[in-house]
């Protein structure tokens, strides 16, 4: 448990690095994205399987060189197998949920647990079969892209 807040605080405290870091690209005060003020959308069919709702939080941009979502999985909902150029940090924020980097196993998620997925990892994550899971997801950007979409994730892959 110590473990998962020691991780949570040095995520915080990297993303507020990030954010003081950019402030010499000429931001003259701080930049508020208020809740909502983005468009939730539905997460494409092409991209996952389930019904998964995708709450934009800040995008990347000329401050910083990720962006954030929240996103948000039914039971037995999850992504397609895809990789990140940049990487991804997910922060688990409700419910329970699996990852799975490929070649590897797959890994339960709780509430307050986080994940850093290095650039190029091919690997996919979701809501478990019997549980809702909800992830604030940090999405590094290399020329514009933060996503390589690739298969669907098969009925025998997420049932371990």
């Amino acid at each position: 448990m110590k473990a998962r807040y020691s991780t949570m605080a040095a995520l915080a405290l990297a993303a507020c690095s990030a954010f003081q870091a950019q402030a010499a690209d000429g931001a003259a005060t701080q930049v508020i994205y208020r809740a909502g003020s983005q468009p939730s959308f539905a997460g494409p069919a092409a991209n996952f399987n389930g019904k998964v709702r995708v709450d934009p939080l800040f995008p990347a941009g000329q401050r910083t060189s990720f962006g954030a979502a929240t996103v948000s999985f039914e039971p037995g909902a999850r992504s397609a197998w895809h990789v990140h150029p940049a990487g991804q940090y997910l922060i688990v924020t409700a419910g329970t949920g699996w990852t799975q980097a490929e070649g590897g196993p797959v890994e339960e998620l709780h509430a307050g647990d986080a994940v850093w997925c290095p650039p190029g990892v091919k690997h996919w994550h979701g809501a478990t079969p019997g549980t809702a899971m909800s992830h604030i997801a940090l999405t590094g950007t290399v020329d514009g892209k933060n996503v390589e979409w690739l298969e669907k994730v098969s009925a025998q892959q997420y049932r371990r």
